[in-house]
């Protein structure tokens, strides 16, 4: 069988037409863009029009957009810059048990620092409710952080009505939308939030840059100190190569027509999969609000990663981990309830933007057989 790419969830290729503007930069932008000299000036102006390249995708202006070294740097930035921020006693941060670990580790490590972590539950298929947020929320708390989708599932939180409750509290709300930008809308002022993090390497950009939008007025304590860079917002020299590369990604997210083909491609594989296994299958995550190219499904009775392993030439990932002859469920999958003997057949398969009808039809089939070989 031929290599076939499902695991966009994880990291995308580099698109043409980012690779063109890395090109691009390292041939003109070799001078340092906070220098005032002939050099800075092509990699500084290369590094503004990234900005506001992913201020456009965003919604808002170019001046909220702080370039970071990817995803994990942006969350730990929004977490640990307003706990740092926020004078004693007010320490109180609410974020899900669906999270991604760029947030439940520096939610840990703040515990440690002192701070109180709420967890907000999720249902089964992996949505917080808005009213547990309502009741959670104190006169200490300092951030409400909360995934837009998640990137094992595909579930999308109700983002919108959740920042809206945290607005009328006056506390500051994260999300992380690494997973969701370039597939949904993410405007700013639609969602209603003051943090999101993007990360470069989820939208067809390369690995080892992102950004994180800080709603104008909103102090957070620098992760990184040093030099003022970012308007004192990150220190460090900011990178023409990678902020092209995150700015013509950012372009190419900004259009979310294509993703409409991708929803339908991910239907097809769905159906074709329910066709060949009917109740010995199950869908893992919200039926409807679910990213449009993101579909996990158990296996029931079966093991995930030992089916993936005989899919030979076909990436994807599962949703369970084997030691020592016992299946340990994602904490995702766990969070959401789902039985052991359900969770260890996991598989999430996530299409990209090109992805082919021939690939999936060529999956489907691959599964099938491997499925019937087995039995």
């Amino acid at each position: 069988m031929p290599q076939i790419y499902l695991d966009n969830n994880a990291s995308t290729p580099v698109a043409p037409a980012v690779a063109d503007a890395m090109r691009g930069a390292m041939e003109t932008a070799y001078g340092n863009p906070s220098s005032l000299h002939w050099a800075g000036a092509p990699a500084r102006k290369i590094v503004e029009r990234a900005r506001a390249q992913v201020a456009e995708m965003l919604g808002c202006t170019a001046a909220e957009v702080v370039f970071t070294s990817g995803g994990s740097e942006a969350n730990n930035h929004a977490l640990t810059g307003a706990f740092f921020a926020s004078p004693k006693p007010r320490r109180h941060i609410i974020t899900t048990t669906v999270e991604h670990p760029a947030i439940v580790e520096p939610c840990r490590f703040l515990e440690e620092q002192g701070a109180t972590i709420t967890w907000l539950p999720v249902d089964g298929t992996g949505r917080v409710d808005p009213d547990d947020l309502r009741r959670a929320i104190t006169e200490d708390t300092i951030l409400v952080s909360i995934m837009h989708a998640n990137n094992e599932v595909g579930t999308i939180q109700p983002i919108a009505a959740c920042a809206a409750i945290a607005r009328d509290r006056g506390v500051p709300f994260h999300t992380d939308a690494a997973q969701s930008v370039g597939k949904i809308k993410t405007n700013v002022d639609a969602l209603g939030v003051d943090l999101l993090t993007i990360a470069g390497h989820k939208i067809y950009a390369p690995k080892g840059v992102g950004a994180l939008y800080i709603r104008d007025g909103l102090a957070l304590e620098p992760l990184i100190h040093g030099a003022g860079h970012e308007s004192g917002r990150r220190a460090g020299t900011e990178s023409a190569l990678l902020t092209a590369a995150l700015g013509a990604a950012s372009v190419i997210a900004k259009d979310l027509a294509p993703m409409e083909q991708v929803r339908a491609l991910r239907d097809c594989f769905w159906d074709a999969l329910r066709d060949r296994f009917g109740n010995r299958i199950a869908l893992n995550g919200h039926p409807e609000h679910r990213l449009p190219n993101t579909l996990n499904v158990s296996f029931v009775g079966q093991d995930g990663s030992a089916l993936l392993a005989s899919l030979d030439g076909i990436a994807a990932s599962t949703g369970s981990a084997c030691h020592e002859g016992l299946v340990e469920l994602s904490p995702v999958l766990e969070a959401m309830g789902v039985a052991p003997e359900v969770g260890m057949g996991a598989i999430r398969f996530s299409l990209g933007r090109g992805t082919t009808a021939a690939e999936i039809d060529a999956v489907a089939g691959a599964v099938s057989d491997a499925l019937s070989t087995e039995s």
